[in-house]
């Protein structure tokens, strides 16, 4: 059944309280100009709809959309109540409630709301591992999205696309969907925004996570002059982040945890209201602690410790989850606990599934030096050759030909034979284009 229109609803408002067009539009307005309104010949401007909301005793709201009071408040609620959840990492629970309102048929008549529901259920599937459907929910939101109109929100899901590609194992597609909004940015004369950076800061993940060190070397010190000449903490803390992040995969781990640092010196002030990004940029540092100070793993160990309890606690979501027990297992190996190691990292994998993902690659190549420790060569080169596979799936060409190395180590300490051993580095070789 099809809704009452803008100009119907004035009518029936109108006509119910006994009010003439003449009656409702004194002394602001015309008579005549009340009669196209309700004939829908003329649109009102949105502080028409106000006046004439007060006037007809009814939400501005409800003339617009034709649902009542009571319905938006309560899928207000919900949304609120949705935001929350997610926001602690609750993603299962937050899933549930954005669902609730996308399937409210009075959702499609709140054209705001919808789009709130849309998006935050995209997130919460993101946060649930379930990306490939978040992927396509992002897709659509970046399609109707404007940077026009809204140019913080369009960068944050062109972001969450491309970060989502990137996880799925679809760098060229996480690549483009970067550049191309970045490109957009830069021609429309807003590359100094906020915006800009955290763009820019996906590209650069997306370089790193593809090989392109050359092109991630130079986008990262652009990141970071550009962070700084705009000079919010928001900026400067994504540059330093992604930087940190470079530094790391060209072997410069004291460099990037010292930019790490100096994000994390950002984060109380940026990331107050995100548990979930603080515990991330935790993570992520500890990570390069363990790199940068492999014979000193026990600080990062007790970082990692506490920031597992959080989002336990807090029920994040399982690849944030699955990320913090990688780490940690990773610090277990080093601390001369291999077993431990390998409880932590299985628990990841649990959480993961069996899907090509970047956060199943490393996992599986932390239970493969664990278990190579503990003189189980099998498991060891099923790990590893897992992880290899899954990182050649994912165009990640500089992770697997390091994966195939360490494999072939492993290989080379187990006893087996030759051919298996130099099979392993051909595909290393093959990984980086020799």
């Amino acid at each position: 059944m099809d809704r009452e229109t803008l100009g119907q609803r004035i009518r029936a408002l109108r006509i119910r309280q006994g009010v003439s067009q003449a009656q409702l539009a004194f002394p602001e307005l015309s008579d005549s100009y009340i009669s196209l309104i309700e004939s829908d010949k003329r649109v009102p401007a949105p502080s028409v709809v106000d006046l004439l909301a007060a006037k007809l005793n009814c939400s501005a709201t409800y003339l617009v959309s034709g649902v009542s009071e009571d319905v938006v408040d309560e899928l207000r609620v919900t949304l609120d109540y949705a935001e929350i959840a997610l926001r602690n990492g609750a993603s299962a629970e937050a899933r549930a409630r954005y669902a609730e309102v996308l399937a409210n048929a009075d959702a499609v008549a709140l054209p705001d709301m919808l789009h709130q529901a849309r998006w935050g259920y995209a997130l919460a599937l993101e946060a649930s591992g379930e990306l490939e459907e978040a992927a396509a929910g992002l897709r659509d939101l970046a399609a109707s999205a404007s940077a026009e109109a809204d140019l913080d929100h369009w960068a944050k899901v062109h972001v969450a696309l491309s970060r989502c590609l990137r996880e799925l194992g679809d760098l060229s597609d996480g690549v483009r969907v970067a550049e191309g909004a970045l490109r957009h940015l830069v021609a429309t004369g807003a590359d100094s925004t906020d915006a800009a950076v955290d763009l820019g800061a996906a590209l650069l993940a997306a370089y790193v996570e593809r090989g392109d060190l050359v092109r991630a070397g130079q986008l990262a010190e652009q990141l970071v002059e550009r962070a700084e000449r705009i000079g919010t903490a928001r900026a400067r803390m994504a540059a330093y982040w992604e930087a940190a992040y470079v530094a790391e995969v060209r072997g410069g781990y004291e460099d990037g945890a010292a930019l790490a640092e100096r994000a994390l010196a950002l984060a109380g002030e940026e990331t107050g209201g995100d548990p979930r990004g603080l515990a991330r940029l935790r993570v992520c540092y500890a990570g390069l602690l363990l790199r940068a100070r492999p014979d000193e793993p026990a600080r990062a160990r007790d970082l990692l410790s506490r920031v597992r309890a959080e989002i336990s606690t807090s029920a994040d979501g399982e690849i944030d989850v699955a990320r913090c027990l990688t780490e940690l297992a990773r610090a277990e190996n080093l601390l001369g606990r291999p077993a431990e190691a390998v409880r932590l990292a299985e628990e990841a994998l649990a959480l993961l599934g069996d899907a090509p993902r970047r956060a199943t690659a490393g996992a599986l190549t932390v239970l493969g030096e664990a278990s190579a420790k503990l003189g189980r060569g099998d498991h060891a080169v099923e790990a590893l050759t897992r992880a290899a596979t899954h990182l050649e799936e994912m165009e990640a060409s500089r992770e697997a030909a390091q994966a195939w190395f360490d494999l072939a180590e492993v290989l080379a300490g187990s006893g087996a034979g030759e051919e298996p051993r130099l099979t392993a580095y051909r595909r290393a070789l093959t990984c980086v284009g020799v």
